[in-house]
């Protein structure tokens, strides 16, 4: 059985240096980019024949609108529709990329922080950006509430800094464990399916099966969390007080 943690490597497949950066295309970046292929493929294909009453692959990406529009709705009102493209944007590419780090040859990026915390970055930028722009300079008063007495600012204020700056890496830390720790369960228990097929009958493949099924589900729940999660701190930006 190869290591469990051979999967992660991140290889480069065109070195490239700009002055002192490293900046190569690697198989994170092929695999980002096959994200954004495969969701724009997908979208093309069954948006190809727009009916009003909405065929099979119709339904597929209108029930992923539907859905990601009453997250919008419900976690930050109507105001939150100005960014629903960044939303909707977010967890297709999140859930995409999860679901193709279990094919075989391929690499999950949501597994590595830099990556997810990029996304996680420029999540807590737009929430600042909208918090300034809904609310002005007003935005301010969310490091020091209004009726908060002035002696306890020294402590208030550092401590609603580091609740903000803390979001985004509870997420990124999220998503990432929950990736890495599932695919390095499923490459362990996919490496003893040979020694356990010694004993006959079709049991290893079928518990390597339902491994599978359960590591689709946690990819999806992941995207899930790490969605709504996004929508209620940037509905927070808009509306706390």
């Amino acid at each position: 059985m190869s290591d469990a943690m051979e999967q992660f490597t991140i290889k480069k497949l065109l070195p490239i240096k700009l002055g002192e950066y490293d900046i190569s295309f690697t198989n994170s970046s092929l695999c980002m980019l096959l994200t954004c292929v495969i969701v724009i493929a997908i979208f093309s294909f069954c948006l190809r024949k727009r009916c009003l009453i909405p065929t099979a692959a119709q339904c597929v990406p209108e029930s992923i609108y539907e859905f990601i529009h009453n997250m919008v709705i419900d976690n930050m009102g109507r105001d939150g529709m100005k960014y629903f493209s960044f939303i909707f944007t977010l967890f297709l590419f999140v859930v995409t990329g999860n679901m193709l780090g279990l094919f075989p040859y391929s690499f999950t990026f949501t597994s590595h922080i830099a990556a997810v915390g990029t996304l996680s970055l420029i999540g807590l930028a737009l929430n600042i950006y909208a918090g300034i722009k809904h609310k002005k300079w007003g935005y301010l008063r969310t490091f020091f509430p209004k009726d908060v007495p002035w002696l306890m600012a020294p402590l208030i204020i550092p401590i609603e800094i580091i609740s903000l700056l803390s979001k985004p890496f509870s997420l990124t830390i999220r998503l990432a464990a929950n990736m890495t720790v599932g695919h390095i369960m499923l490459k362990t228990i996919a490496g003893f399916i040979v020694a356990l097929g010694i004993l006959g009958g079709e049991f290893p493949f079928i518990f390597a099966g339902c491994i599978i099924a359960f590591e689709i589900f946690i990819g999806i729940l992941q995207a899930y969390i790490y969605t709504i999660l996004s929508c209620i701190y940037l509905g927070d930006a808009l509306h706390s007080h």
